[in-house]
């Protein structure tokens, strides 16, 4: 099977403060110049919530033990993922650029004026998590 066949795990973050979502604008790499939110693939051998925490460490600086759930959604675009998403809500405290190279700014956005462009792949999570559902095919 070539790699391309593979079905791959994405494991993001939803991180709300009222009704704002953090967003990151990626720089160098597929999807640059849109907006994005955390996250990143699942290693092998870790658990989902390992991996929502270390992405967010690794990207933002910020331990978080009260993750849970919120979405997930098939991809079946040039590549095939499926995304699991998990939220940090009323996160309030700071926001730190820990990898420059890979993303220009965070910022917190309205979930009623989300940026543009959206990273594609993130465009049926939120929709997914807006809507109050849980899996979106």
């Amino acid at each position: 099977m070539q790699c391309s066949q593979l079905t791959k795990i994405g494991c993001g973050i939803i991180i709300k403060n009222q009704d704002q979502i953090l967003f990151g604008k990626r720089k160098g790499s597929y999807g640059a110049g849109t907006w994005a939110l955390p996250g990143g693939h699942l290693e092998y051998q870790e658990k989902l919530i390992d991996a929502a925490k270390r992405e967010l460490k690794e990207e933002l600086d910020i331990h978080a033990d009260d993750l849970r759930i919120v979405a997930i959604s098939d991809d079946l675009g040039q590549r095939h993922y499926i995304h699991v998403t998990f939220l940090l809500n009323g996160y309030e405290g700071p926001i730190k650029l820990v990898e420059p190279d890979k993303c220009e700014e965070w910022k917190f956005f309205s979930i009623h004026d989300l940026p543009q462009p959206l990273f594609h792949p993130h465009q049926k999570i939120l929709q997914t998590f807006l809507s109050q559902e849980v899996y979106m095919a």
